[in-house]
């Protein structure tokens, strides 16, 4: 019995194992042959889906697969919650078991698959974008997707984006793009109520029109009917609506106040439609509506102005929603009531906290072709993003409704065209029998059929002017979202209506759209299509003047320089500010009368102690030392001859412009304005000059083949250990000619407070006044420079 239950099960197991073929010497030297071409042309290629048609066009021009796990088994728990923006990646699964029966693979290439399959991938095609780590792919790496493409391939980011287009083209997207609204965002769940009871309104006076050419006084008849009759007050409420939406256009709405209460508003407008549905969809009549008539013309013809969706609106106000996470028409739905439409997305809690359930106009008013319902399938190419280059494929086919057209029935059947949903439905009996049983037309019977209206001509210059200005109008939109890989394509799908005026009117575009051969049109046009594709992308990318099939480059922009993405994390970049070094403080130095004994007035002596501020350099800076250095012996040999004995002091105020060499040393006193702030009297004509106590510290460095002139004995030996210790720095405030002073003749009592006034003893003793001023001077002047070297620091640090 064991033995029994074993065998079943190794039958099992032995059904599993692959048998592989056995390999002739020849073949797998032919396969590695091949292989070692296509690697070093870099030709491996890898397929994710059923493309039969890619496979062989690759294979034939001499590329070599590189098999991968088939999406299906990866998408279960990978991309489970994805958003779906294309009609063929979702439908994968249900193809890959009919597919891989289509494809009888020959033996060589299973053989070649298993050689290349450690070989890098140098072209991707897959059915979805996320498929592929676009961060991981080299440059010479090959694929048919872009990343971030959903801005314009998702419901929601179509419905987004196309409102930025007043930055990129004067058109109105309302002129190609049916008006849609975003029912997760509050602001645009508000506008969408707004626009619905907008709409009614603008139906209520195209209904008041339209049953007045053949309904004049038939209300008058029913008066005894209640159910069946509205007072006139609907129609007044209309006007009125219309009224404010076109001040509101013209600003003409700035300065005027309005003070209603809003319940009170609201509930009117709850009334309005209630008695709005009785009229549109009951069929109930309106009290002397025939006295309106002209009034509703009239104002139908300011808002057709206004608005360019007036003529496709209708009669029903017909809304068509749609969740965005889903593709292949499913979740779609009419519906015409406005309490119903919010209750159906406050239903679904978690699509409206994501902002996808999506709500659109619907088309009411669209071209029929035999009273049936049909939308344009349109494939354009796209090879870069900047500059932006868009191709257009010269093909398209129609798909039709199973069903005739209606609005009394909101009937998926009947509004919907999706290949996905009419497959499911039988055609009606009531369809004209013109219309087609696989429910598809190619682009040229249609042209025929325009042909027989006797608008063929508009085709090419309405039709096909307008997809095209369509499409490159949302691209324009999404090409700063969407990255700009240079080795990428993608080709995809966008579905049109048409207007009775021929008009198209764009609904959505699909990234991977569908391939399925499922009728007759399909089957010559997808395979074409796929052919096509590749010679743009391969055989033009080596020869420019290379055979693209079908398409046609359409728009092509002027490149344009992106600007590197920083992210989050940004940068300043600059100098530390430092602090700026403030200029040396002017102290004032008083000297004794002593001072004043050593350096008489002598005019000449004054001008010859300015023409130091002349030298700056070279042999004219030595000449002006050697001036200097006789100045102050004139000064010692006046001091040992006796000069007059002068009683009161002198304030000297040195001008410290820039020396030219470096000393530790300085004395700066206060400017004039100073001294005669302080009361100071001034004599007329006041000499300048150097003291010669001063000369130690402020004279040049001399050569050392010349001694200083000044004695020794006449200056400190604190002094002189100074200047042997104190670095020689640089004073960057301290360069310029010579100082020079300028003595001053004071009043006696202004300098009573030294020591030097309370004992006129002490000022016969002129040594000890040199003395005192020279320490007074080494003290102010190590202060100074202990400032700097600490402000120095201090900058440094920053």
């Amino acid at each position: 019995m064991q033995q029994m239950s074993l065998a079943p099960v190794e039958g099992a197991l032995r059904r599993r194992v692959p048998t592989l073929p056995a390999i002739k010497p020849d073949r797998l030297k032919t396969a590695k042959a091949l292989v070692a071409k296509a690697v070093m042309l870099k030709k491996v290629f890898s397929v994710q889906g059923p493309y039969p048609v890619i496979r062989a066009a690759l294979r034939a021009r001499g590329w070599v697969e590189r098999r991968v796990p088939h999406p299906a088994q990866r998408a279960s728990h990978c991309h489970g919650n994805k958003e779906e923006d294309g009609d063929d990646g979702a439908a994968v699964t249900e193809r890959v078991d009919e597919g891989e029966k289509e494809e009888k693979l020959d033996d060589m290439y299973d053989l070649m698959s298993r050689l290349v399959r450690n070989e890098t991938t140098y072209f991707h095609w897959t059915t979805r974008r996320d498929y592929i780590d676009f961060r991981s792919l080299r440059n010479e790496q090959m694929t048919n997707h872009y990343a971030n493409s959903g801005t314009f391939t998702t419901k929601v980011g179509l419905c987004v984006n196309l409102r930025n287009l007043q930055w990129f083209d004067t058109a109105d997207p309302d002129t190609f793009f049916p008006r849609c609204y975003r029912l997760g965002a509050e602001d645009e769940k508000q506008a969408f109520i707004d626009d619905f009871r907008k709409t009614a309104c603008t139906s209520l006076l195209q209904h008041v029109v339209k049953t007045s050419r053949w309904r004049r006084d038939g209300a008058e008849d029913l008066d005894n009917v209640e159910h069946q009759l509205v007072g006139p007050g609907l129609i007044d409420t209309a006007l009125h609506v219309c009224q404010e939406f076109l001040n509101v256009l013209d600003h003409r709405d700035i300065d005027v106040t309005v003070e209603t209460s809003t319940s009170v508003e609201e509930q009117h407008w709850v009334e309005f439609l209630q008695e709005y549905y009785m009229v549109v969809h009951k069929g109930a009549l309106i009290r002397g509506s025939s006295v309106f008539v002209e009034r509703c013309q009239a104002t139908l013809n300011k808002m057709h102005e206004a608005c360019p969706q007036l003529d496709t609106d209708g009669l029903k106000n017909i809304w068509i929603i749609k969740p965005g996470a889903k593709s292949r028409g499913r979740g779609i739905m009419c519906i015409n009531r406005l309490e119903e439409i919010l209750a159906l997305v406050d239903g679904d809690r978690a699509l409206t906290a994501e902002s996808k359930w999506v709500v659109q106009k619907y088309l009411e008013c669209p071209l029929l072709v035999h009273g049936t319902k049909f939308d344009i399938r349109q494939w354009f190419l796209i090879t870069d993003w900047n500059p932006l280059t868009v191709w257009f494929y010269t093909e398209c086919y129609l798909r039709f409704s199973t069903q005739p057209y209606s609005t009394n029935t909101l009937d998926s059947s009947v509004h919907l065209c999706n290949n996905s949903i009419q497959k499911h439905f039988q055609p009606s009996s009531e369809r004209h029998p013109a219309v087609p049983l696989e429910n598809m037309w190619s682009c040229s019977q249609f042209r025929a059929y325009l042909q027989q209206q006797g608008r063929g001509a508009e085709w090419e210059s309405v039709v096909v002017t307008g997809m095209q200005q369509a499409v490159v109008r949302t691209l324009q939109t999404a090409q700063d979202l969407v990255e700009p890989r240079k080795a990428s394509f993608e080709l995809y799908g966008a579905d049109f209506m048409l207007g009775r005026d021929l008009k198209p009117w764009l609904l959505e575009i699909n990234a991977s759209p569908t391939m399925a051969c499922s009728t007759s049109v399909t089957a010559r046009l997808c395979p074409a299509v796929q052919l096509d594709t590749l010679r743009v992308v391969l055989d033009r990318r080596t020869d420019p003047s290379a055979y693209t099939g079908g398409f046609q480059l359409i728009f092509k922009q002027a490149a344009v320089e992106v600007p590197p993405y920083v992210g989050v994390n940004l940068l300043v970049e600059g100098a530390p500010v430092r602090r700026s070094r403030h200029r040396p403080h002017k102290q004032t130095a008083f000297c004794s009368p002593t001072l004043a004994t050593h350096f008489p007035l002598d005019q000449s002596l004054s001008e010859k102690a300015e023409t130091t501020h002349k030298c700056h350099s070279g042999k004219e800076k030595q000449t002006a030392v050697d001036k200097l250095s006789q100045l102050t012996t004139t000064s010692s040999g006046l001091e040992r001859e006796g000069g007059p004995d002068i009683q009161n002091t002198s304030c000297v105020d040195i001008s410290c412009r820039s020396l030219a060499w470096d000393h530790p040393l300085m004395v700066h006193t206060e400017p004039r304005r100073k001294a005669q702030r302080l009361g100071l009297g001034l004599g007329g004509k006041v000499p300048t000059l150097v003291p010669r106590s001063f000369s130690f510290s402020l004279s040049p460095p001399v050569n050392p083949g010349h001694q200083p002139l000044i004695s020794r004995a006449v200056v400190p030996q604190t002094a002189l250990k100074l200047q042997q210790r104190s670095p020689r720095r640089s004073f960057p405030s301290l360069r310029g000619p010579l100082p020079t002073m300028e003595v001053f003749s004071l009043q006696p009592s202004i300098v009573s407070g030294t020591s030097a006034c309370r004992n006129p003893r002490l000022s016969s003793h002129h040594s000890v006044h040199r003395r005192q001023l020279l320490l007074r001077s080494q003290r102010q002047s190590m202060a100074i420079f202990r400032e700097e070297r600490t402000e120095e620091r201090e900058n440094d640090r920053y």
